[in-house]
Order: structure tokens, then sequence, then C-alpha cells
């Protein structure tokens, strides 16, 4: 662990998530204080400068995000935080909001107060009733303390769904509608929860914001990888000696990862590929390990950096029959809403299931890619665009594997 770095889970163990006196006492809220104390703009030019991007699946600049909705004028904003973690083997929101729940809590204020936003949502999955229940006590408490002034925050649970982790389905659900993705633009910066202007931040974004507030741009800009800086929490499952969350800067490598705060696969076998972010991330050769853990590097190779799960696989793996489970996945969790993904991920899982089977035929494959690629581009959200990654990169990158399951 000598390479790991906390700021996000920097209360981490050090205090009790139920007693808002420990939060404050290890500099909680202040700020929150100090950015009162500047104009809204200076907060916004500050988170914008510090190079913090989306720790979600689009890694876009959250100071530019939020002067979106700072410069649209409403008599109403929204300020939203996106805890709906559904990724199957990603738990890294979970372990933040139970364990420092206040600085969630923090960010969203301060964003509030940047953007002229009186009102907060918490919108988290609906197997984290734990959660719930931690995040309620934590704003029952900050406001008997009086810190959050005159913003409001509330918490929303989802009814697992998982495409209401996109953004816009996310808005569509607290709306009490069906969780559907909208058309953009307009993007929700200008017209999201109820068309009024909306920050929508995940949870570990949000955990940024107060010691970037503390210790400054500079400093923040100063850590990881200069075009995506600073930490990313990692969840690492699978076959790997250590299964655990730890949090490190983003210039370090995949190896660093798997190899060094994973300690490297179990019961001594070989390695066989890695899948990062979630579901719909990539799957990683062993040539490719030392590519750095930044958003803009994993795309590179065809991977995503998303939620920040790590799976190992190792040599014993049957690599076509995990990717036909998520292909399986997608195909029941599209909402529908779009033709490219309704259609493609249904017959993505029927070529998968035939060629997993061993009744596949090189045409199948021609015709999976063409598919993926077609879904890629086409695709309403970013359930569909993600759901042919798995495949794409493993057609890409272990082809062996396929050649060997044909009829």
């Amino acid at each position: 662990m000598a390479e790991e770095m906390r700021i996000v889970l920097r209360n981490y163990g050090k205090i009790d998530p139920l007693k808002i006196e420990d939060y404050i006492n290890a500099g909680g809220y202040k700020s929150l204080a100090k950015a009162r104390g500047l104009s809204q703009i200076q907060v916004i030019d500050e988170v914008k400068n510090s190079g913090l991007r989306g720790r979600g699946g689009a890694g876009f600049n959250a100071g530019m995000k939020w002067s979106f909705s700072y410069n649209t004028p409403a008599d109403q904003k929204y300020v939203v935080c996106n805890a709906d973690e559904g990724e199957p083997g990603t738990y890294k929101d979970r372990i933040i909001m139970e364990n420092d729940p206040h600085t969630v809590l923090e960010g969203m204020a301060i964003c509030g107060y940047a953007v002229g936003a009186t009102k907060g949502y918490i919108y988290c999955r609906g197997e984290y009733p734990y959660v719930v229940d931690v995040l309620n006590k934590a704003i029952t408490q900050a406001k008997a303390q009086g810190v959050l002034g005159d913003f409001d925050i509330e918490v929303r649970m989802g009814a697992g769904a998982y495409v209401c982790g996109e953004e816009t389905a996310l808005l569509e659900s607290i709306e009490g509608h069906r969780g559907e993705p909208r058309f953009k633009p307009p993007f929700p910066g200008v017209a999201g929860l109820w068309g009024k202007p909306t920050v929508v931040n995940n949870v570990e974004t949000f955990a940024n914001i107060p010691i970037i507030l503390e210790k400054g741009a500079d400093w923040f800009k100063g850590i990881g990888a200069p075009k995506y800086p600073g930490t990313k929490v990692f969840t690492l499952t699978g076959d790997v000696v250590n299964k655990t969350v730890f949090e490190l800067p983003t210039n370090m490598t995949i190896r660093d990862v798997v190899f060094g705060m994973g300690g490297g696969v179990a019961g001594g076998k070989k390695f066989k590929a890695v899948q990062i972010g979630g579901t719909s991330g990539g799957f990683i050769p062993e040539s490719m390990l030392d590519t750095q853990v930044d958003f803009d590097s994993m795309n590179a190779i065809g991977a995503t950096l998303g939620s920040g799960a790590v799976f190992v696989m190792d040599e014993t793996t049957d690599l076509i029959d995990v990717i036909e489970r998520i292909t399986k996945f997608f195909e029941h969790e599209s909402c529908g809403k779009c033709t490219p993904c309704r259609e493609g991920t249904k017959r993505m899982h029927e070529i998968l299931k035939k060629i997993n089977s061993g009744k596949g035929s090189g045409a199948d494959i021609a015709i999976t890619e063409r598919l993926g690629q077609v879904m890629t581009r086409a695709c309403l959200c970013g359930l569909g665009q993600a759901a042919p990654g798995p495949v794409l990169t493993t057609l890409k990158n272990f082809r062996p594997d396929y050649n060997a399951k044909l009829g």
C-alpha cells in the first residue's frame, strides 16, 4: 500500500461517520465556509483550474459543468449526486458514503453555493438501504448544526435499473417517470431536473471538492496525470490476492493496481486479463499492463476508467463464457428506448451464446464486430454505446479464444 494516496478516502477509518462532530474536528465544513467567503465564480474557477474531471463515465471537467448551470438564469437550480452504483464489482461509492457521508454533503453544498442552487438530491441505488440510513442521519445532523445554510438535501432511492446510472435517466427517475435517457442537447446543466439547470456529479467527484477548496487548485493539479489530475478510487475483485478498495494517483499503471495493490494473481496462476471500469469496461491483456490509469490513457487502449472496478482473471478463465454473460446482462438492462440498443444487445447476446456453445462461425464474428461498431456510434446513451466494449476488446486482444470456440 506504499503508493496509496488518500484524498477522497482521507477520513476512511479515522472518524465515526455517524458523528458530525468527528467530521468537524477533522476540518469538515471549513471548505464550505471558505467557499461562502468567495464569489460564486471564484469557486467555480478554483474547481475548473484544478483540472478535476468527473469520476464517472464521461470524464468531463467538473468546473466547466458547474459553469453551465451558473450561467443559465432560472428561479430554481438543482445539484444531484449520482450514487446509483450499479456496476457489478463496484463498491467505491458505498465505501465513501458509509465511512464519510459529510464529505459528500459538503461537496454538494459547495456546488450549490457556486451555481446558485438551494436544493440537492442524492440518488442512491435501492440495494443500499444501510447507506441511505447513514446519509439521512448525516443530513439530519448537518441541519441541526446549521452548517448547510439554506441548502437542502434529500435522498431518493432507485429501484434496480442499471440505466439510471446515466444522468438523464436518473433525472427522469427522480421526477417519477420511467428511467430512460433523454435526447441531448439540452444538457442537464441548462435544462435538467424539471427543466431547470442541474449539476449532476457522482459521489467520488463531490468527495474531491472540499479538499480542493481547502488546499487549492495548484495543489490538486500537481497530483497524478496532467490531463486527469488527482487520484482514483479502485475496487479490486476476481482472481487476485488482495480483494480490496484503495486510492491511487492517476499516473500509476494497471500493473501497479493488479500486482502492486492487488498482490498479483491468486493461487500462483498466470495472469489472463483484467477488466477495468465495470461491466462495460474493456478487457486488457498483459501486454498493456503498463498503461497509466488516467481517463485518456485508458480510452486510448479501448478501455474505460469509469467506476474504478477492477476485475482480474487468471489463465483458467473462459473469456467467451464471461463475455456471453456480460451480453446477457446488457440485454436485460437495456431500457429499450432506442433501436440500436434494444435490438443490438439482444442480437449480440444471441450470437455470443451461439459462439460459446461451439456452433459459431467466422461470419458470426464479423457480424458481431460490425454490430458493435454500429452500437458504439448509434445508441442514444452511454449504456448502449459502451455495451459492445467488452466484446470488441476481446475480439481485438483475445481472438484465439474466439477461434477455439468456433464450430
